[in-house]
């Protein structure tokens, strides 16, 4: 790559080369691109803003300091968020640890998800549209980590189960699995099945 030519925004792995390169601008572009969906991601996965605010900082850190050894294959999605994934199942794994040992009961707050509601709606629609995304995040949550995990990717992040499967290092039939278990179950909480 030419000194001082900005790689073509849409191309990610070839702002990962240049991050490789020491270009913190090209650093700055996947930040700005892909930071809400790593925290849409994170939040989904662990129901605390918080959290995935916390974690999303050490995503990039993370994927910053992985950009030399970034292989461009057109793949750099799954690679993100198998860095994001990684760090929600850590977080996961020390909540489980910490209220094994707390004396105190449970910690974590119920997680409800503001809705931001258009000037011309009624606020009984805002409130239905609200207690309905707090029921989806509780259902979620609810997932075991790897079904929610594939949940999240699918619906949410439009992967694909090809996309999935590398981004939790697992198998397609594997991914297929979880999200068949997964969905099943998300009928059966929220009553629609």
């Amino acid at each position: 790559m030419l000194a001082g030519v900005i790689p073509d925004p849409r191309d990610d792995d070839a702002l990962m080369a240049a991050t490789a390169a020491g270009d913190e601008t090209a650093f700055r572009v996947l930040v700005e691109r892909w930071e809400r969906r790593v925290l849409a991601f994170l939040y989904r996965s662990l129901g605390s803003r918080d959290d995935a605010a916390d974690l999303a900082q050490e995503t990039f850190l993370r994927l910053y300091r992985a950009a030399p050894s970034f292989t461009a294959r057109g793949r750099f999605a799954p690679f993100l968020f198998r860095i994001a994934g990684n760090l929600a199942r850590n977080e996961i794994r020390r909540r489980s640890v910490r209220r094994f040992f707390s004396l105190g009961g449970e910690d974590a707050p119920d997680a409800v998800s503001r809705v931001e509601a258009p000037a011309a709606d009624r606020p009984d629609r805002v409130l239905q549209r609200a207690e309905q995304a707090a029921r989806v995040q509780r259902a979620l949550l609810s997932l075991p980590e790897r079904q929610r995990v594939a949940v999240v990717l699918k619906r949410f992040e439009g992967f694909t189960q090809k996309e999935i499967a590398e981004a939790m290092d697992v198998s397609e039939s594997a991914v297929e699995a979880l999200l068949a278990r997964g969905m099943a179950a998300l009928r059966k909480t929220l009553g629609r099945g």
